[in-house]
């Protein structure tokens, strides 16, 4: 690095206040170069929501304490001088890639994936057909969505076997006031009280050895209070090479176990609720009454191939149904300004720096996490690609430094200019200590640990009083 560029620290935005970003955000300040001081380094980090957190605070389940509790992880990194939080800024509306490249030498994309993946399948369309991630962000008081929801369906399905299927169907599938030791917001406990709900189905394409949950979602099915699991003897098929899973991979076996344990055990408690689990169901045809409500579900009859993948029996059985929940995956969003693959859902990309429509390295532009690599993975399994980035990025650094940079408070400046009510990381810690607040207050029945702020306009103000 030479003289001239030893002026001033390197400063790098970042797009998303998500585990990814701040993994990003974490991981280069930590870096050798910058921990030796060798390169300053100042990260600003940007988010479209006026909270932080993402995924967390917006796509996991509620009754998920342990996995929330990543956020005492996150707070440290944000805590640190070097790094500034800008909610309320979003990315495109309020300010476009140039804007960025104003103030910065490199910006990182961790923008994630929210929307639901398709299913491509008749009637999807149908009244009473819901994507399982609109669901989510619903119950999680995201500030976009619409505040009610219909729940008056008493037979619903859940398509997907994975975790966010699994969510979906316990949050359908629980009372309301067991929840309420949670942080959900008060539209969504007045909403899941309502709730006619009597049957969840989850139907998944293959086989009991090849779900995608994980054994921890699986066994807080049985901790639902009032709430029978049921299965079914005729979805219990293991082909060669599900053995072979079973025996080589403990995470399989534990959850086989799990599920067999629960068929041979009488499930059957006499339970106000029932959460059914199905296997070796594809998915044919939402079916709707002469209104267009769905009225049923038709699905082609699976059988494992040998292989652990299934091919169609030719049988195809039908469910009554008033809903149906899509839960097949997430799919990330176009980014204004950037190249996208429309088949992936991703920034195409070279080991996390961007490319343009020729293939090339956009200069200065680098993604992570969900956007980089798509929506498959644990949270954690971000810290790997937010290492990768920050890699390049940081190999990339002298030639980062192009031209100088107007002063680091110009940032500021320039979005009050423009208008943006931006938050920060202390106004972060007002509406923090309010929603906790909030838990105490009111004529709860239990003492909640805290009650989360739907509204964006009140979010605001209550971050920037």
């Amino acid at each position: 690095m030479s003289d001239s560029t030893a002026i001033r620290p390197l400063r790098v935005a970042v797009i998303g206040a998500g585990p990814a970003g701040v993994y990003a955000a974490d991981l280069l300040l930590k870096s050798k170069e910058v921990s030796s001081g060798e390169r300053p380094v100042t990260v600003d980090v940007f988010d479209r929501y006026p909270a932080p957190w993402g995924l967390i605070r917006y796509g996991v389940a509620p009754d998920h304490p342990r996995i929330k509790g990543i956020v005492n992880a996150l707070h440290k990194v944000m805590e640190r001088s070097e790094i500034r939080f800008f909610g309320n800024v979003d990315f495109g509306a309020d300010a476009d890639l140039a804007f960025f490249k104003t103030y910065y030498d490199a910006v990182i994309f961790a923008t994630g994936a929210v929307k639901d993946a398709d299913l491509d399948i008749p009637g999807i369309d149908a009244e009473g057909s819901f994507g399982g991630a609109d669901f989510v962000s619903w119950y999680d008081g995201h500030p976009d969505v619409e505040r009610t929801w219909d729940l008056s369906a008493k037979e619903v399905a859940v398509i997907g076997n994975g975790n966010v299927a699994l969510d979906v169907a316990r949050v359908l599938s629980k009372h309301a006031d067991d929840l309420l030791t949670t942080e959900i917001p008060a539209n969504v406990y007045e909403g899941l009280k309502s709730s006619q709900v009597t049957d969840v189905h989850v139907f998944g394409r293959r086989g009991p050895a090849q779900v995608k949950f994980t054994p921890l979602e699986l066994r807080e099915l049985s901790h639902s209070r009032d709430v029978d699991i049921v299965l079914y003897e005729e979805d219990f098929e293991f082909d060669d090479a599900s053995d072979e899973a079973i025996k080589t991979n403990n995470q399989v076996k534990t959850m086989v176990n799990t599920l067999t344990n629960w068929l041979v055990e009488d499930q059957d408690s006499g339970a106000s609720r029932r959460l059914h689990l199905h296997f070796l169901h594809s998915p044919k045809e939402i079916l709707t009454d002469e209104s267009g409500k769905v009225r049923g579900m038709a699905f082609e009859r699976q059988e494992l191939d040998g292989t652990g993948n299934v091919r169609s029996t030719g049988e195809t059985v039908e469910y009554p149904l008033q809903a149906v929940y899509r839960a097949v995956g997430y799919f990330g969003s176009e980014v204004d300004g950037l190249e996208f693959d429309s088949r992936r859902g991703v920034l195409p990309n070279d080991g996390g720096h961007v490319l343009d429509a020729a293939g090339e390295p956009v200069p200065g532009v680098y993604a992570t996490g969900w956007i980089k690599r798509g929506p498959v993975g644990l949270i954690g399994h971000t810290k790997s690609d937010a290492s990768e980035t920050v890699g390049m990025l940081l190999e990339d650094a002298d030639a980062l430094y192009t031209a100088e940079k107007p002063e680091e408070d110009a940032i500021v400046a320039a979005l009050r200019e423009r208008g943006i009510a931006f938050t920060t990381w202390e106004g972060w810690q007002k509406l923090d200590a309010h929603e906790k607040a909030l838990g105490t207050e009111g004529e709860w029945p239990v003492e909640r640990e805290r009650v989360k702020v739907v509204d964006r306009d009140e979010m605001v103000s209550i971050s920037t009083s």
